[in-house]
């Protein structure tokens, strides 16, 4: 199971009619679902969605009283053919991903769920994670809504905004018989806040039910080339209207401000917040949402109502689009829809903002301005100073510190188990020189910063041995690629590992086991280790990928061996066998394993317990400042100190307190042959009388030693 618990958060899923939730945006959502009658969910994990998943996980007697399936979904693709549920029967199902990320890996199922079309409310939750802080390439979703034709939600980012979104989105569902998007950018996600709950609702038609009455409409299957005709024919006269006016009747986007003006703002529902920030910074709204500037807010941002967005446009000089990313999908939209109705009024955007990044308020105060300087600048009159930071960041001071402090690149957690499967590369490549390297999505992909430097691709989540494919040619070197347990699982098994076996591909496959889907929440997979009452798990890899054909497999099962990982890899890269090479590199991920020993740990010792603690030093007499064992290793544990010693300038190598024992720089300095400056303490917690009986001993020992080797100095002088 994920080893932090959701107990709390799942308390809050029962509050009633009239009680106050108070909480983050994707727990709001969490709750919406609930109260709208959802019959099954299903998705998968990711920043910014993973709430959702991991709550819903634990939510297990919850959501057996509504009757409620919940299933974490093997791959996005799984989830969004979950929803074929609801294309013969009134089901309401809703799924989740990050996206885009997601969202392609989806997109083949999304397409035929949308041209077949649905009965009962189908919902697609996307965690957008797009900006500065993305782990993803910068597309948008919005794309997949226009291909597929799927209405796109993007709520104003305030918890009342976006429950009411999932409402809204199971009844536009119905009304249109189309799929709907709910985009929850990151800062909707982890908005907080409160609103009235309702009570949650039982599925008004459960699966059991429809499972019991099956349904077969020869029309709602795709089947070339008959059905295609009539599902775009649909599409284009029944669904598009109904849609519209669904939107129109229940005015899902929503007006702000003056009714008339000069100018205004057009916007994304998800940029609200940080338009009326950049809008009180210019003196020209308040913190309670009061605004000067009149505001068009797109809480549907596909379709447009091309009525609304005339109405709004005709009696104004020029009217701002705010759209966060690139393309100007919106900007080309309203253009169209005025141009078409003859309205001449100007639509700045992207001339005036960033065509991509993200749209802080700061960004925003800056395009907003430049927009009333040309259209209406006595708008800008009575304006406060407006807050910058160009003063301190172009100060001398700064600068400075930008030439003297390095940059600080992402990388492993403090005794992580994938460390020393990149040390063993290094050293393997240090005697059989450099190989072309694969990388995958994870965890695994700090390695392709320092210190390690390896790995010159990555092309999706499992797919890191796909992307060697080409190289699949005799030569004096082979190609390795590294995958997770997550990506090998996801989509690895037969993309990566089946397509390797099926051409005999000469390549090496590091398959890298952690136990857990760690790098989006420590979430169980199929493999993972712990005993999970609701899950199956405890499936070998190595099973599976023998199952498939492959015959060179060797499992590693303690990664912190780095003599082993090296001499296993130095095998793989010349045996004579035909077909990959595959290995199986496993060890808990140190985060998850901490999150669960730690507390019983502290209970131990609280209990009068006898515990130990291993922990990791470096003695400073014998350390030679080489270093090597930094370059090799780059645990955040593992850093530099200065010695008192005169006679010493360079630092050493020192050990710190967030060490948690993994012992793998000793196992780094001793496959390399560095130094035997490291050593091992065992701290006792709770010692016995025999522990003390040894711990004096030894310091007596010990301070005899020290006495003569102080006499020998002192005679020597």
């Amino acid at each position: 199971m994920a080893e932090r618990s959701f107990a709390r958060e799942v308390e809050d899923l029962k509050l009633g009619a009239g009680d106050i939730f108070r909480g983050e945006g994707i727990l709001a959502i969490t709750k919406a679902l609930l109260q709208s009658g959802v019959s099954y969910v299903g998705g998968y994990q990711g920043s910014p969605i993973s709430h959702l998943m991991d709550v819903l996980a634990d939510a297990k007697p919850v959501l057996d009283d509504l009757g409620v399936h919940f299933e974490s979904s093997a791959s996005e693709a799984a989830a969004a053919a979950m929803l074929a549920a609801s294309i013969n029967y009134p089901l309401r199902g809703a799924v989740t991903w990050k996206s885009t990320a997601g969202t392609n890996v989806a997109s083949d199922a999304l397409t035929n769920l949308a041209s077949s079309g649905v009965k009962g409310g189908a919902l697609i939750i996307l965690g957008e994670d797009y900006g500065e802080g993305s782990s993803i390439p910068q597309e948008r979703s919005h794309a997949f809504a226009m291909k597929s034709q799927m209405w796109l939600l993007d709520p104003r980012p305030n918890l009342e905004s976006i429950v009411k979104a999932v409402e809204d989105g199971f009844e536009l569902s119905e009304a249109s018989n189309t799929p709907v998007m709910l985009q929850v950018r990151i800062r909707a996600c982890h908005v907080h806040g409160q609103f009235v709950a309702k009570d949650n609702r039982k599925p008004s038609y459960t699966l059991k039910e429809a499972l019991e009455n099956p349904v077969r409409d020869l029309n709602r299957i795709v089947l070339p080339p008959q059905s295609i005709t009539v599902h775009d024919k649909e599409k284009l006269e029944k669904r598009w209207p109904a849609a519209l006016d669904f939107i129109r009747e229940r005015q899902l986007n929503e007006f702000f401000g003056p009714e008339d003006g000069p100018v205004g703002i057009v916007m994304q529902g998800g940029m609200y917040n940080s338009v009326i920030r950049a809008l009180q910074l210019l003196g020209l709204a308040d913190s309670y949402g009061n605004t000067a500037v009149p505001l068009y807010v797109l809480n549907v941002t596909y379709p447009l109502l091309d009525d609304e967005v005339v109405r709004f446009c005709q009696s104004k000089r020029a009217v701002l689009m705010v759209e966060e990313g690139h393309p100007d999908y919106l900007e080309q939209a309203v253009n169209t829809a005025l141009r078409r109705k003859d309205v001449q009024t100007r639509v700045a955007g992207k001339d005036r903002l960033p065509m991509g990044g993200d749209y802080t308020a700061g960004v925003l105060m800056k395009g907003i301005q430049s927009f009333l300087e040309e259209f209406e600048p006595p708008m800008l009159g009575n304006r406060p100073p407006l807050p910058s930071a160009d003063a301190v960041l172009s100060s001398p001071e700064v600068k400075a510190l930008a030439e003297v402090v390095p940059a600080r690149p992402a990388g492993f957690c403090t005794g992580c188990p994938e460390r020393p499967i990149f040390a063993a590369m290094k050293l393997v490549e240090k005697e059989l020189g450099q190989h072309h390297i694969s990388a995958d999505i994870g965890c695994h992909l700090f390695s392709i910063l320092p210190p390690f430097n390896i790995g010159g691709s990555t092309m999706g989540y499992g797919l890191g041995p796909a992307s060697a494919s080409a190289f699949n040619v005799p030569a004096g070197k082979r190609p390795i690629s590294v995958m997770g347990d997550g990506g090998f699982w996801h989509n690895g098994l037969n993309t990566s590992v089946g397509n390797a076996v099926y051409n005999k591909h000469d390549g090496v496959i590091m398959i890298v086991d952690n136990h857990y889907s760690a790098a989006t929440g420590g979430q169980d997979i199929l493999s993972s280790r712990a005993q999970n009452p609701l899950r199956s798990t405890n499936n070998s890899i190595t099973k599976a990928v023998q199952g498939i054909g492959a015959k060179w497999v060797r499992q590693i099962d303690r990664t912190y061996d780095v003599s082993k990982m090296r001499d296993t890899l130095k095998e793989a890269l010349t045996s004579d066998v035909e077909g990959p090479k595959v290995i199986v590199a496993s060890s808990e991920c140190m985060l998850n394993k901490q999150r669960r020993e730690k507390p019983l740990f502290s209970k131990s010792v609280k209990d009068g317990k006898r515990m130990v603690r291993q922990r990791f030093g470096v003695d400073e007499d014998t350390c030679t400042g080489d270093h090597a064992c930094i370059r090799l290793s780059g645990c955040p544990s593992l850093s530099l100190k200065h010695l008192d010693d005169p006679l010493r300038d360079d630092p050493v190598a020192s050990i710190d307190n967030s060490c948690v024992g993994c012992g793998n720089c000793g196992e780094v300095s001793e496959a390399a042959v560095l130094c035997p400056s490291f050593y091992r303490a065992d701290i006792i917690y709770n010692p016995t009388g025999w522990d003390r009986f040894v711990s004096r001993f030894r310091s007596a020992v010990i301070g005899f030693f020290q006495s003569r080797r102080a006499a020998k100095r002192v005679a020597f002088v």
